[in-house]
């Protein structure tokens, strides 16, 4: 049986500070659909963090998929397509949930996780058989990549100059948007990520939530009638209150948002380092909550007996890629347990 829990950062279900806002405010009677206080208060909160010239909307749904269909979806018109790499999340881990919206995704090689200049002209060349080919038109992004990885402000910066000049739009997923942030490697801030790109969102459910996404949409052209998608697409709660008071405490005092992402990756950081000096090597580098060592299948299986995780990946007959994630809960002793497995084996 297993002990502690690797396979995701949302096994747990909230931090008790948000649990006891909602708690703390179950009685008191607040308008439905998003139109109430706290999700006003959230959104102010928002927004003091996008920068001065931030003219865009706010709007909560539940989930990261949902976020990305609403995001994606409003801003395409049936004939137009989404570039992204090959190990994006939309591409590997929603089922198929943005071509079932209707538009293709156009797939390039991930560098480090990361969609590149080079790969988006790439993909724009080689989808330019017009009105034959669908047309590329957005560029999907996630900091942090799918496999832990962040950009780097100059490359977000370049990729959002790319997007205006060839006339594409520019979305950002931000599941792990905190822990990128957070991380030691990245230099950007939530108002660099604003000022760069039409739309993104800010992931809950993945630093502490109990569960909501707040989709910040940057592009005014792209704001208006916005609300009109969330509802088609079955976003609009009508306890929209339980999302807007969750982001007005991960945004409050306290500064949770980032405060648990920061703690997830000192675990991981942690976590990567022992198996490192336990001999073992790192498919990506550890640059946020995301660990991917490469061990023998033998001492898989044996860690599986009191740890539980994703296999992510053969590596070759004899080991594979595992995928560590950490979390606002996780606790030290429970780093400290794996690794002193680890290293018995």
């Amino acid at each position: 049986m297993t002990t502690f829990s690797f396979l995701d950062d949302y096994s747990e279900g909230a931090h008790p500070d948000i649990l006891s806002v909602l708690t703390e405010s179950n009685t008191i009677q607040q308008a439905p659909y998003g139109e109430d206080s706290y999700s006003a208060e959230a959104t102010t909160r928002i927004k003091a963090r996008l920068g001065d010239g931030f003219d865009g909307a706010i709007h909560y749904v539940a989930s990261g998929t949902l976020a990305n269909i609403v995001s994606i979806s409003s801003c395409l018109r049936p004939h137009e397509a989404v570039i992204a790499v090959n190990s994006g999340h939309i591409v590997v881990r929603e089922a198929g949930a943005i071509e079932a919206t209707g538009h293709k995704l156009i797939v390039v090689p991930a560098v480090d996780g990361k969609l590149t200049p080079a790969n988006i002209e790439a993909a724009l060349a080689s989808n330019a058989h017009f009105p034959h080919m669908a047309k590329p038109r957005l560029i999907y992004l996630s900091n942090a990549t799918e496999t832990g990885t962040v950009y780097t402000l100059e490359e977000l910066r370049k990729i959002s100059a790319l997007a205006k000049q060839r006339g594409l739009i520019l979305f950002l997923d931000g599941a792990r948007l905190g822990a990128a942030l957070a991380s030691s490697k990245s230099d950007a801030t939530l108002a660099d990520i604003a000022s760069l790109v039409d739309i993104f969102w800010i992931g809950g459910t993945k630093v502490g939530a109990l569960l909501g996404e707040a989709i910040v949409v940057c592009n005014p052209a792209l704001a208006e009638d916005f609300a009109f998608h969330v509802k088609q697409r079955g976003g609009m709660l009508a306890k929209g209150r339980l999302l807007g008071i969750q982001f007005q405490e991960l945004f409050g005092v306290k500064n949770l948002f980032f405060e648990n992402a920061k703690h997830a990756n000192v675990m991981a950081a942690k976590l990567a380092s022992g198996i490192v000096s336990s001999g073992y090597g790192l498919e990506a580098e550890t640059a946020t909550n995301q660990v991917f060592p490469i061990l023998p299948d033998s001492v898989i299986s044996a860690l599986q007996q009191h740890f539980a995780f994703y296999v992510w990946r053969k590596a070759d007959n004899e080991h594979s890629a595992i995928r560590l994630v950490t979390s606002w809960a996780t606790q030290e002793h429970a780093v400290d347990a794996f690794l002193a497995r680890l290293a018995q084996l």
